[in-house]
């Protein structure tokens, strides 16, 4: 069976992605409508050996479509995926519209595929950042329950989109140059800084990213017990994100059961030599459907023999985003 198929935000970073990802896997396509807003609306986009014409979205785009992979903004995908749902289809929405609703599941493959069966039209796309970290966590969580996770997050431009990384570059070259910038996508300059991340800060000091990660993660686990809190930060690399988690276990656990569970487990890629002090890094996960797992060591803070830290990078364009939702719709 082929299915037609729609992406809504085609001209995007994610959208890019999308239909790079749909070629490389086959995914089977009957058509393949490009939809965005009007003022990309007719733009020529190369996909295989077709050239495709980028589409405004309306209320009609969805008629005779089955699956939407959107990924135009939380305000696009509240007003158009419940109108495409209506129409018949099925959204992969890669937004935080709909993660939290009690009602839309809330899917990494990796993790939790049994809850697709329970979407009513729509299934949402996790935060980045929380997919990077899901993927490794879980496969240890399922031998040995995690009590507690403490992650910090070293975030690429990416997140930000495709005018975000622009402006890293930009940036970069008018700070060699010895030249004044000002950034106008992020709120401070990206090149050669570090800054916390550039959502809003809620009453409670955590940034809606850290949020993102805490709430997220306990639904996709059904696991609302768990103890984290995250700290989200935004550095100067332009595509890829990396982590580092410490993970507090129910029972004693040792750094060989860890690199055992991970080496199989599916969607992880392990690297950690230390010899060469050689451990995950953006440019090797950049492009990489895995996410890259190592410098596994034994939490020295927890005498009890049950932490556990390691570093983690995963290209958050790929499997942060558009891979997540593909791998969702081919499950479908």
């Amino acid at each position: 069976m082929s299915y037609k198929t729609a992406i809504l935000g085609a001209t995007g970073a994610v959208g890019a992605e999308f239909l790079k990802i749909l070629q490389q896997r086959e995914f089977p396509l009957a058509s393949l409508k490009l939809l965005a807003s009007s003022r990309s609306a007719g733009k020529k986009i190369p996909f295989g050996d077709e050239e495709l014409t980028v589409e405004k979205v309306t209320e009609k785009s969805f008629d005779g479509v089955e699956l939407v992979l959107s990924s135009a903004g939380g305000a696009i995908s509240k007003k158009f995926a419940p109108i495409a749902a209506a129409a018949g289809c099925v959204v992969v929405d890669n937004t935080s519209a709909f993660r939290m609703d009690a009602d839309v599941p809330l899917v990494v493959p990796e993790v939790n595929p049994e809850d697709i069966k329970n979407h009513k039209g729509i299934i949402a796309n996790p935060n980045c950042s929380t997919i990077i970290m899901n993927v490794p966590v879980w496969p240890l969580h399922k031998e040995n329950p995690v009590r507690r996770i403490v992650v910090s997050t070293y975030q690429a431009a990416s997140g930000a989109g495709a005018a975000a990384m622009a402006e890293l570059a930009e940036g970069a070259k008018a700070f060699l140059d010895g030249r004044e910038f000002t950034p106008k996508v992020l709120p401070h300059p990206a090149a050669f800084n570090v800054f916390c991340h550039n959502s809003n800060v809620g009453p409670d000091g955590y940034n809606l990213e850290e949020a993102k990660m805490v709430l997220e993660t306990q639904k996709i686990f059904h696991a609302p017990e768990i103890l984290i809190t995250a700290t989200c930060v935004r550095v100067p690399v332009m595509r890829a994100h990396s982590e580092a988690i410490n993970l507090q276990f129910t029972r004693p656990i040792t750094e060989g059961e860890v690199r055992e569970i991970l080496s199989a487990a599916p969607g992880v890629r392990i690297v950690d030599d230390r010899q060469r002090s050689y451990f995950p890094m953006p440019l090797d996960a950049t492009d990489a459907d895995e996410i890259l797992v190592g410098h596994i060591r034994r939490d020295i803070s927890q005498p009890d023999g049950c932490g556990i830290e390691m570093f983690v990078s995963g290209d958050q364009i790929r499997k942060g985003a558009a891979l997540n939702a593909v791998q969702i719709a081919e499950l479908l």
